[in-house]
């Protein structure tokens, strides 16, 4: 992997903010090198990569209010004369970290499943691991103000998962956030017990409260940001890292979340990207636990008690309860499937039924293929719809 690379993504990283639709097409078509010319104004773009960039953004449903490359060059302009990439690796450096690109060999590979938003890099502080692929990852999140029955739940459910060797996954933030971080730290089961997702640089802990956990993670785990050091934690970050926590984990527990707790919004991401979603009940006069609620009866989330039925929604037969005879019997099921019909098969989900729109999205398949592959799965009894929503069948599990 080439320094200029490095460079390159480091760059393009405090240029455009996260989930910057023009940015990351520009990227994605001219490679990150030469979109950090084109971005920077050194050099010109041509009408073809320009069609090429307005294809994939129209693609992605993103070409309302696309005014050509100018006008992003334009945006982008402001932020040209602060790039100093060397001066951001040196900063990480110098705090014991580094920076992660999608052509590093421990790069997340399920970070991929955000297309277009997946974030140029990663700016890391801890243990430079090979972080854990979905079936060995969870995402634990809540409300900031917490209460007492939230605080257990969230320590029973994220120590069970780390001594079992689970990576839990959450934002560093105060409240449920900080309670799965101190679970998973004690129990210690892995290189990468916890993993915190920030919203601003990783050189500056935030919030400031939780400034001797975020250093107890980056001993033992790693704290991470897509943005580089220096950045603040503005809102529209701490909205925009919520998508990294859910592609990041194979699923999402949402403890304790009021009506409109930014942890629904983690909770949708994972939807959408058909990860598993569940959700810890509470009482019916908590306010705490009204987002929780009102996950589990829109059907965007499975209730759950305990960290073994969390496990259960990571892998259907239960990693450390699986049943040999049931395992070979479903193999034998889906031996004879095309790969098509098992990607489409993979893409469903377990519990919630989806739409075909959203099978399109999660099994990157068009409209056609999806529904002529639906009724072939349904044939043989592996999955089922309700309503026009389908999911797996229990054959299939």
């Amino acid at each position: 992997m080439s320094k200029e690379l490095v460079l390159a993504r480091a760059s393009l990283s405090r240029l455009m903010e996260p989930q910057d639709a023009a940015g990351m097409a520009l990227v994605r078509v001219a490679g990150p090198c030469v979109a950090l010319e084109i971005a920077t104004g050194k050099k010109p773009s041509d009408p073809g990569l320009e069609k090429d960039v307005a294809m994939l953004l129209d693609e992605h449903n993103h070409l309302s209010g696309w005014q050509g490359l100018s006008s992003a060059i334009k945006r982008w302009a402001a932020r040209v004369p602060d790039l100093a990439p060397e001066r951001d690796l040196n900063t990480i450096e110098r705090l014991g970290g580094g920076v992660l690109i999608p052509e590093d060999e421990i790069w997340p590979e399920q970070l991929r499943d955000l297309d277009i938003h997946e974030p140029l890099c990663l700016w890391w502080r801890g243990n430079r691991e090979q972080f854990p692929d979905l079936e060995n990852t969870v995402a634990v999140v809540g409300s900031r103000d917490s209460t007492s029955y939230g605080a257990s739940v969230t320590a029973e459910i994220s120590h069970a998962l780390a001594s079992r060797g689970y990576c839990v996954v959450s934002g560093g933030a105060y409240g449920i956030d900080a309670h799965a971080h101190r679970a998973a730290l004690a129990a210690g089961g892995s290189a990468l017990p916890t993993v915190a997702v920030l919203a601003g640089g990783v050189d500056r802990f935030y919030p400031a409260g939780n400034e001797d956990l975020l250093r107890a993670i980056s001993r033992q785990g790693a704290v991470i940001a897509e943005v580089p050091p220096g950045s603040a934690p503005t809102r529209y970050r701490f909205l925009q890292r919520n998508r990294l926590i859910a592609a990041l984990s194979g699923a999402t527990v949402v403890v304790e979340a009021r009506w409109r707790s930014g942890a629904l919004n983690t909770a949708h991401h994972a939807e959408s990207l058909g990860r598993a979603v569940a959700a810890v009940p509470g009482s019916v006069h908590s306010a705490n636990s009204a987002g929780c609620h009102r996950l589990i009866r829109d059907g965007g989330a499975v209730l759950t008690t305990d960290a073994a039925e969390v496990i259960e929604l990571l892998s259907p037969s239960g990693r450390d309860s699986a049943d040999p005879q049931r395992a070979l019997a479903q193999s034998r099921v889906q031996d004879g499937l095309s790969l098509e019909d098992l990607i489409i098969l993979d893409a469903l989900p377990l519990r919630a039924g989806t739409s075909i729109e959203k099978l399109c999205i999660v099994a990157g398949l068009e409209a056609t293929g999806v529904r002529a592959g639906l009724g072939r799965l349904q044939l043989l009894g592996l999955a089922e719809t309700n309503n026009g929503l389908w999911k797996r069948s229990k054959a299939s599990q």
